[in-house]
């Protein structure tokens, strides 16, 4: 058992899940951002363009229905430990047996079932949260979700270094960091179900539970979809702006903006436990994130334009963090936290098929500036649709 009194266990799981939560990042980030596109260039030549493209849209297919299922079967069990621990150990044999594919359809196989198990650890770790997290600590809980993405960013760096590592033992070294951040959550991540707790004074009904959960789902999608165009086409669009823009600087100011939404996610989270209003943050960062796609959207030269990204990069970074944590509040019921949790995932994935299609019909006929605006009356609509959400210190699953 963790800490001695409840408080002292409340905080020593939240670190520890953090840090697990970091480790799911670890597992995915590096490898699908440079780990694979490096080994489906190698087997693939000429062909690789088309087959990365095919395997990224039926992994995420593959990622969603997984993070769904097990999140549902580690419902039906009543147990989350089991199923992160197979996952994690079942992703990182697959992990290190991608080497060994040397055709396009074996790897693409092996892509699919590696998504599957890590989706095995993921879904029912997303529920690991909602059973034990009280909602005093969700902004906390959110605002330290938000070091997840700068620790994935961060290894991959690492494990890139040259010279460091070859191919297998740059997987390797993946697995391994990945294990090193999970297993402690595994072995010590002790606390009290949130069911255990003395109720609070007045239950949120059901289907009150139910249509703020669908506000908080479509309000993380309109946010999603202009991150993922964003991160898709912000090359291009700077290199568009100011031709002086290389991949390196491109690539230092996506770590600058990761590393400075952590620290400022954490301090909203907190703030927003302490004061008792946990929607405002998010709403505030949806109203930012329209107001940094509005300068890039009228920017001239490559300074505008980096401002522009960093505050739209930080907005959304801080917003995606704590509606996490947030979302764990409006499920409707306890028995399906996992399940329910798979449906939210479906907002990371479901802006891969969107953001295609609005990109093709507006950047060659409008230019960039329309998609972004278009991008910034999504995040407004998102801060529209939390409008009076009040989540108060109501407790989900109830």
């Amino acid at each position: 058992m963790i800490g001695r009194t409840g408080p002292d266990r409340d905080r020593r799981f939240l670190l520890l899940y953090a840090l697990a939560w970091a480790g799911g990042a670890i597992a995915y980030t590096p490898f699908l951002t440079i780990l694979l596109p490096v080994r489906i260039e190698l087997v693939g030549g000429g062909d690789s363009v088309q087959w990365l493209a095919v395997t990224t849209f039926c992994g995420a297919i593959m990622a969603s229905a997984a993070n769904i299922f097990f999140g549902w079967l580690s419902d039906r069990s009543g147990t989350r430990r089991p199923w992160v621990l197979a996952g994690l150990l079942l992703s990182g044999g697959l992990l290190m047996l991608v080497p060994r594919a040397h055709s396009l359809a074996a790897l693409t196989a092996l892509i699919l079932a590696w998504q599957g198990a890590l989706n095995m650890m993921l879904g029912p770790l997303a529920a690991w949260a909602a059973d034990v997290v009280p909602d005093r600590h969700k902004g906390l809980l959110g605002g330290l979700l938000a070091f997840a993405p700068a620790s994935g960013a961060l290894t991959g760096a690492l494990v890139t270094i040259p010279n460091l590592a070859g191919p297998t033992l740059r997987l390797g070294l993946v697995a391994a960091i990945t294990t090193a951040c999970v297993l402690p959550i595994i072995l010590f991540g002790r606390a009290r179900r949130v069911e255990d707790e003395p109720p609070p004074e007045q239950a949120t009904p059901v289907p009150l539970l139910r249509a703020m959960a669908t506000r908080m789902w479509f309000a993380r999608l309109m946010i999603q979809v202009s991150e993922a165009a964003l991160f898709a086409y912000l090359y291009v669009w700077l290199r568009g702006v100011d031709g002086g823009f290389g991949d390196a600087a491109i690539a230092r100011l996506l770590a600058i903006v990761l590393l400075l939404a952590a620290p400022a996610a954490l301090a909203a989270g907190y703030a927003a436990d302490r004061r008792g209003r946990p929607v405002r943050p998010l709403r505030i960062a949806a109203v930012v994130a329209a107001i940094g796609l509005f300068a890039m959207a009228l920017a001239d030269d490559g300074v505008e334009a980096t401002i522009g990204f960093l505050i739209f990069g930080l907005a959304t970074n801080i917003f995606l963090a704590l509606h996490s944590a947030q979302t764990l509040r409006v499920l409707p019921d306890s028995r399906s936290r996992g399940r329910d949790l798979g449906l939210f995932n479906l907002t990371n994935t479901v802006p891969s098929l969107v953001m295609p299609s609005l990109t093709i019909g507006l950047v060659p006929l409008l230019g960039f500036p329309a998609l972004f605006a278009v991008m910034a009356l999504l995040s407004l609509g998102a801060a529209a649709l939390l409008r009076g959400l009040a989540l108060g210190e109501q407790r989900s699953g109830r």
